[in-house]
């Protein structure tokens, strides 16, 4: 059987949803196709479940911090299965709510994985589904290591299920999952190990801020490899053995009962058969797309979020942006493109680390003359009042104008700062602005005139 619709969706995330209901709304009959449960990856095994483990974690270190300053009970520990379990509370129902939602809207929803037939047609199954338009927005997959032993690889999915947690766990890579699972795992009483390929890890972070979280992480008894290329994993016994290379060198370097793969994702496209839609990939394996979002060389095709080959960082809102760009565009014609300035990204760590806008690199690069101002916070009252030892920031402002160009924050609820920085950036405010804000005091953010 083939049916023929406006607009079939690849997807049931963040971009997809944001595509989908405007444009059913619109009166376009539609139709979304998922092969994994309806969601996404923020809401079922991404964003969402992972700030539940952050925050008991969060108390856990919080309650431990302030042991001899005025709490006196003993330490709080975390309780991984009953922590699992309120995390579910939270990711089991959406499927089925999700599901229910686009049919309560008038859409059709169809689960399995698609293919293009031809310029606008899918096969799933035994069915063919033709559209008038198609919006690929089927989010990003783990990236292939081509290393040996990869299949014993466990995936940030499969970490977000474990009933236990296991003894001692390693994370190959050093960006957002190693650093925030290697928290997590920490203070949850297994022996951690990161193992990153790169002189330091979190390369899209401040290198002098990184090395405060390098060093708060350490600390914590998180044991983190730099220079260190994974080559292979191997089973002995109940066990796992990594193998790597640091310089010229090959050996062991360290033993596991669980390896999690964090060194990177890839747009979930390539079984998509995007060739027999004349659907040109750009060298990042992402769809390419025109400035609205459109793909370059098929015209009834779109993209958004993960799927997208080039644009702003891969974060859900980046993701529901880009969806409600093509919406707009699918229904009014190509009008609307994204603007990227001023996104805000976040290491969910304790204390998390934050960014938005330029660094010096880039900043200079692009040939602006600026100030940067740069400190330890430490000592800071907002510091020494939840006894963090390691905080900073630094801040970019431009000459002249005053212009607030960057904002790095590592420290107490730097993840809520950032926004306010994010405002500045993206809306042109300058740090007279910023200076001259009232802010209730005492709270972080009343800290913001001292940045800049």
């Amino acid at each position: 059987m083939t049916l023929d619709v406006d607009l079939i969706v690849l997807g049931t995330g963040s971009a997809a949803q944001s595509v989908a209901f405007p444009c059913r709304e619109a009166g376009w009959s539609v139709t979304v196709v998922d092969s994994d449960p309806f969601g996404g990856t923020c809401s079922l095994r991404g964003c969402d479940p992972k700030k539940v483990l952050v925050g008991v974690s969060e108390l856990v270190d919080w309650g431990r911090r302030m042991q001899g300053k005025g709490l006196s009970a003993p330490a709080p520990a975390l309780a991984w299965s009953e922590m699992l379990r309120f995390k579910r509370t939270f990711v089991d129902d959406v499927p089925a709510a999700m599901d229910q939602s686009f049919k309560d809207a008038g859409m059709l929803t169809v689960h399995g994985r698609a293919r293009f037939v031809d310029s606008t047609s899918l096969r799933v199954g035994d069915e063919t589904y033709v559209g008038n338009h198609v919006v690929i927005a089927a989010g990003a997959r783990h990236a292939p290591l081509g290393i040996a032993g990869e299949e014993y690889l466990t995936t940030s999915t499969g970490f977000l299920e474990l009933d236990e947690l296991p003894r001692r766990v390693s994370f190959v890579g050093g960006g957002y999952i190693a650093f925030e699972f290697a928290h997590i795992a920490a203070r949850g009483g297994a022996a951690v190990s990161i193992l990153d390929r790169g002189e330091r890890p979190l390369q899209r972070f401040d290198a002098d801020l990184v090395a405060q979280l390098v060093q708060i992480t350490r600390d914590l008894g998180v044991d983190v490899h730099v220079s260190m290329s994974v080559t292979g994993i191997e089973k002995r016994g109940d066990e796992l053995v990594v193998h790597g290379r640091g310089g010229e060198e090959m050996r062991e370097v360290v033993a596991a009962d669980l390896v999690v793969h964090a060194a990177g994702r890839v747009p979930e496209v390539d079984d998509l058969d995007l060739e027999v839609a004349g659907v040109a990939r750009a060298e990042s394996g992402g769809v390419a797309v025109n400035e609205y979002l459109q793909s370059v060389s098929n015209p009834a095709v779109y993209a958004a979020g993960d799927a997208v080959a080039s644009g702003g960082l891969p974060l859900t809102p980046v993701a529901g942006m880009q969806g409600r760009i093509v919406a707009a565009n699918l229904l009014n014609g190509n009008t609307r493109t994204p603007n990227y300035v001023g996104i805000p990204t976040v290491v969910f760590t304790t204390p998390p680390l934050a960014r938005v806008g330029l660094d010096e690199a880039t900043a200079r690069a692009r040939g602006l003359r600026f100030t940067t101002h740069h400190a330890d916070t430490s000592g800071w009252y907002s510091s020494r009042r939840v006894a963090l030892a390691h905080t900073g920031f630094k801040t970019l402002v431009e000459d002249g104008t005053e212009r607030v160009l960057g904002a790095h924050l590592l420290g107490v609820q730097a993840e809520e700062i950032v926004n306010i920085f994010a405002l500045a950036v993206r809306k042109g405010l300058s740090a007279h602005d910023l200076k001259d804000m009232v802010f209730a005091y005492p709270t972080s953010a009343s800290d913001i005139g001292y940045m800049v």
